[in-house]
């Protein structure tokens, strides 16, 4: 199969930050831009610059220039814990067309980069990349397909046409995840409407209040799940509107009482160092929000901390 990297724009070169000091390398300097460096890589990073979906769901534009707020964040942290990790970033999908025509570019990309044994870091954008990343794990990785939701929406909208707060409501509904292999947690219930909660229950899905996964701490509640699913391949989407607003004021949908940006980088870190992850995905960062890009900063520490995992406990065994 021809990879379609034709659908790609190479990621701006003045993104990836140097100190030019061989001691104190960054991110930046190891991370390997374009499709030269696909082959080898163990990490793919790969952005989807839109925020059409959340448009369509009401919600404050913006999100479209998340991916280059995260690598400008991302490549300027350290490699500690990372020299020997080979990491690729592809670049953005193309976004001309509508949302239609973006997903299924999106899904054909992933469902390669899953193919080839990678884990990818696919970085919104909207939350609607949820059901083109998803999906293609679906196809590509070994089953059954686990999806992970960490959000404070549960993300199953009824609403035509698809938008940021249907992807898994339609990956449900096309068969292509188990109901009861979904799993949605950060959950604030003000959030939802009580027909969405009897949809996911009816169904096997699993709801993860926030309140009751901090009784229980957060990661440790993750941990004490993941070992008793029988799942293939797991994929992770993080919804950065599961974050608390004053740690995480640049999102679409601004959370008062959410997550603690601690609790957030142990369920990341807990994501690259499970050995069936092969998606893990930071949406619904909206930059024109942000203060002192402080939400931005967030979710490249927790990508740091994935990708440190991921060296630790799977890297060696990946391409």
């Amino acid at each position: 199969m021809n990879a379609p990297w034709s659908h790609l724009h190479p990621p701006a070169s003045n993104l990836f930050y140097r100190r030019d000091d061989p001691n104190d390398q960054r991110l930046g300097e190891l991370v390997i831009p374009g499709v030269v460096g696909y082959d080898a890589a163990q990490v793919v990073i790969l952005g989807c610059p839109q925020d059409i979906g959340v448009q369509r769901n009401h919600g404050r534009p913006g999100a479209a220039q998340g991916p280059t707020a995260i690598r400008r964040c991302l490549y300027r942290l350290g490699i500690s814990g990372l020299q020997h990790l080979t990491i690729c970033d592809l670049g953005d999908v193309d976004t001309t067309g509508d949302l239609e025509t973006i997903h299924a570019r999106q899904q054909a990309l992933v469902a390669r980069i899953i193919a080839d044994g990678k884990l990818l870091i696919s970085l919104g954008g909207g939350n609607d990349i949820s059901f083109p990343d998803m999906a293609a794990m679906a196809v590509a990785a070994p089953p059954p397909p686990l999806a992970i939701n960490i959000d404070a929406h549960y993300d199953v909208r009824a609403d035509q046409p698809a938008n940021s707060g249907t992807p898994y409501r339609q990956l449900i509904e096309a068969g292509l995840i188990a109901p009861q292999r979904y799993w949605v947690c950060g959950v604030q219930p003000f959030a939802n409407a009580p027909a969405y909660t009897e949809y996911l229950r009816t169904r096997g899905a699993t709801i993860i209040e926030l309140n009751t996964a901090r009784h229980y701490g957060v990661a440790d509640t993750m941990r004490s799940l993941l070992a008793t699913s029988d799942a293939g391949s797991i994929g992770w989407g993080f919804d950065l509107d599961v974050v608390q607003v004053a740690e995480a004021p640049g999102v679409s949908a601004p959370n008062p009482l959410g997550m603690r940006g601690d609790e957030l980088v142990a369920l990341a870190t807990l994501a690259g160092a499970e050995p069936r992850t092969c998606l893990i995905e930071f949406s619904e960062l909206n930059p024109q929000y942000d203060i002192d890009d402080r939400t931005a900063r967030l979710a490249a520490v927790a990508i740091w901390h994935a990708l440190v995992a991921f060296a630790t406990h799977c890297g060696g065994g990946r391409r």
